[in-house]
């Protein structure tokens, strides 16, 4: 079964300003939405509101054509969210670390695999208080090797990451995608998710009814 996640003219307020506004976007299952644009443009804040941990004022998310706010529990069981500040606790050794994410009570085949898939199962046992600034951010990427869930958010996975590092990025990605998965990901950086990605630039959605306002009130 082919699942589709979109957004319907959505439009983000933060900060004392509207950032975008009717806002469109759609990935399928298999599917890759790159989120470009220049720093202020929303591409963090589109990741929050598909996560439904940041509001849209106007517009809504829906999952193969059912608003997501009607299954809220069902809308975060498929989606697993990464942000750029990685939420590590630096006392927890690493393998404790991605138990606690994947929620887990210990050690297991799938926190083994997950290490090994991003080029840290060596680092099992060290606190993560030792590791380094990449490593710690391979240790976020292991946390969606782990899940199982169908739909990857990714805001600013590469911040950190060397090129091998960003390879093996887009690898995890293609091979979600070739079981069916779908991801969503915010970046500055060139990434490479293959030819049949789409790319939306946020800058085209720039709201315009601030603009609007400033020129009503200097009249």
């Amino acid at each position: 079964m082919t699942n589709c996640f979109a957004g319907h003219a959505l439009t983000c307020f933060r900060g004392e300003r509207f950032v975008f506004e009717s806002l469109d976007f759609a990935v399928e299952s298999g599917g890759a939405l790159v989120l470009t644009g220049p720093n202020g443009s929303g591409k963090s804040s589109l990741i929050r509101i598909m996560a439904t941990l940041l509001a849209a004022v106007d517009g809504y998310l829906s999952w193969n054509g059912e608003a997501a706010a009607e299954d809220p529990e069902g809308h975060h069981a498929r989606l697993h969210y990464v942000a750029y500040q990685d939420a590590i606790k630096p006392v927890m050794t690493v393998r404790e670390n991605l138990a606690f994410w994947a929620g887990l009570k210990g050690p297991g085949g799938r926190i083994e695999a997950a290490l090994e898939a991003v080029g840290i199962g060596r680092l099992a046992e060290t606190p993560a208080q030792f590791l380094s600034s990449g490593q710690r951010r391979r240790l976020s990427l292991a946390r969606l090797v782990a899940s199982e869930a169908e739909l990857w958010l990714l805001d600013e996975p590469t911040v950190g990451l060397d090129r091998d590092a960003i390879r093996l990025l887009e690898g995890l990605v293609a091979a979600h995608r070739a079981g069916g998965g779908m991801a969503v990901l915010a970046t500055h950086q060139p990434v490479d998710l293959g030819a049949d990605e789409t790319r939306l630039d946020l800058s085209a959605y720039a709201a315009k009814r601030q603009i609007f306002d400033e020129v009503e009130g200097a009249q």
